[in-house]
């Protein structure tokens, strides 16, 4: 048996009816040519299937205590595996437009995972139009993160649209053989003990070796709550209470876009700051738009919770490696360069926070301060005293064309959970040259948010603007009736930003 870190747990601790804690995706695949679409997946599905021993946690479903999820909690194998359950195939109803392949999506997102078994589902999507097949795979959190999907990814995709991949990716042998690939040996994840964690008194008192780290992040995190820093944001400062702030059904609303890398990395250069600053201001942005629209734009600036990973490039095996940041979204502020200035600040300091910490250093630190998070998700009260307004997270992907047996990977759109409190996600991968946005909300408490595609695409053109950047050579993309992502016919000019996003035609579910 293997037993869970403590960061992982959280995710199953914090479960609910109404707060399922997986994690998937929505991929889009085009066709190979000549071939059907039906026995294409049907092969697929074949090659996944192995008789071969699984490497965690495909193979792995939970085990406990008396005490359920508050005690020790175990992998262990499952010895009545069904491959069935886990794998399967489905087709849209007809036209199998996205709308309702989005709405499939959403519709499976909704629901608990059988704790019984493996925590995983991979669904083979037949039915849309214009030769493309999808697929939603699904994870629970405690077993992994974006990261740690991301190598999943490419482990199963090729550069080449010729390989072929007869072995399945979820077993033992695929997996030392992707490891032999990077040239990685195994290794135990870095994860923090429960006793470094609780002997945060002693750490504090004794100062000395990794734990100064550790005390002086707490007292600079500590020093925000008497004003004695303007940049740093932590969780609950001055978070406002919004409508995206709310208490939380089991009912989810998916909507997904694309955007060229270029555009944003075009901005962070403009505004000296980073490709992760401008998606944050692209968020904020859009986010504040959203607000104005339903006029209920608060005067403090929203916060939004920025994950970040602290995965070494040769750590295939922990499940969740992050840290996480507490940007200032800077909503209150007209001007889009002035908001840049406030993201670009505050996730400066935020970084600084970590800086010169071990990876397991900044565990026991996110644990810490996220602590009273899990007391009041638990007592009920986590939209009552929202920690932050919503998360916002960017997760590296391919940087190639990549292809599954030949099938080409035109969309990889990440699903990820809103909590009580906040009840929007925005995740986004980057893939190839653009970046793969998937928001998820609750579709009771926070309706219509599929606006947010719109607005993204202005908050992109006004801070084109602000930059003074020319957007003629990189025009947004869209997914075009063909399945294919192709420009879209707008132009910015210094004079004018446009209101409206055409994007939406494609994206509403």
């Amino acid at each position: 048996m293997r037993k869970m870190s403590l960061i992982d747990s959280f995710f199953l601790i914090n479960e609910s009816r109404r707060t399922p804690m997986h994690v998937a995706s929505v991929s889009l695949f085009s066709l190979p040519r000549g071939i059907d679409d039906t026995e294409f997946l049907s092969n697929l599905r074949e090659v996944l299937r192995t008789d071969e021993p699984l490497r965690h946690p495909f193979g792995n479903k939970l085990k406990t205590g008396p005490l359920g999820t508050l005690g020790p909690i175990y992998w262990q194998p499952d010895e009545e595996l069904d491959f069935d359950y886990h794998i399967r195939h489905s087709a849209l109803p007809k036209p199998g437009r996205y709308r309702e392949l989005f709405a499939l999506a959403s519709r499976l997102h909704g629901t608990l995972m059988d704790r019984s078994r493996p925590l995983w589902e991979l669904h083979l999507i037949e039915g849309l139009q214009s030769r493309q097949f999808a697929t939603y795979f699904k994870m629970h959190h405690s077993a992994i993160d974006g990261v740690g999907s991301m190598h999943l990814v490419q482990s199963m995709f090729s550069a080449s649209s010729r390989t072929r991949i007869q072995q399945s990716p979820f077993s033992q042998a695929a997996f030392e053989k992707y490891r032999q690939q990077l040239n990685i040996s195994s290794q135990q994840p870095v994860e923090p003990r429960e006793n470094e964690i609780l002997a945060v008194a002693e750490f504090l008192r004794e100062q000395m070796g990794g734990a100064v780290n550790v005390a002086n992040a707490l007292r600079r995190y500590a020093g925000v709550w008497m004003g004695m820093s303007d940049k740093l944001t932590v969780p609950w400062r001055q978070v406002p209470k919004t409508r995206l702030n709310t208490q939380i059904t089991g009912a989810r609303r998916f909507v997904a876009q694309s955007w060229p890398i270029a555009r944003f990395k075009a901005i962070g250069k403009a505004f000296d700051g980073t490709l992760n600053d401008a998606v944050l201001a692209v968020c904020a942005g859009a986010l504040r738009l959203q607000l104005q629209e339903q006029q209920a734009l608060p005067d403090h600036s929203l916060k939004a919770m920025a994950p970040i990973s602290l995965r070494t490039k040769d750590d295939l095996d922990s499940g969740n490696a992050v840290a996480f940041i507490t940007a200032d979204l800077g909503t209150n502020e007209i001007d889009p360069a002035k908001r840049m200035r406030v993201i670009k600040d505050s996730m400066r300091a935020g970084k600084k926070q970590l800086q010169g910490m071990s990876a397991r250093e900044a565990l026991v630190y996110t644990a810490i301060t996220n602590a009273p998070m899990l007391i009041l998700t638990l007592a009920g009260l986590a939209s009552k005293f929202p920690a932050f307004s919503t998360v916002i997270s960017n997760v590296p992907g391919p940087r190639q064309p990549m292809y599954w047996n030949g099938a080409r990977l035109d969309g990889m759109y990440p699903v990820s959970i809103p909590f009580d409190g906040f009840a929007v996600n925005i995740t986004l991968l980057s893939n190839n040259d653009m970046l793969d946005f998937g928001i998820v909300a609750c579709r009771h408490s926070v309706p219509q948010i599929q606006h947010l595609i719109d607005h993204i695409e202005t908050a992109l053109q006004e801070l084109e603007l602000a930059g003074g950047i020319s957007t003629q050579q990189e025009p947004s993309s869209t997914i075009s009736k063909k399945g294919r992502k192709v420009p879209l016919k707008k132009k910015v000019t210094k004079k004018k930003v446009a209101k409206k996003s055409t994007a939406k035609k494609a994206t509403r579910s």
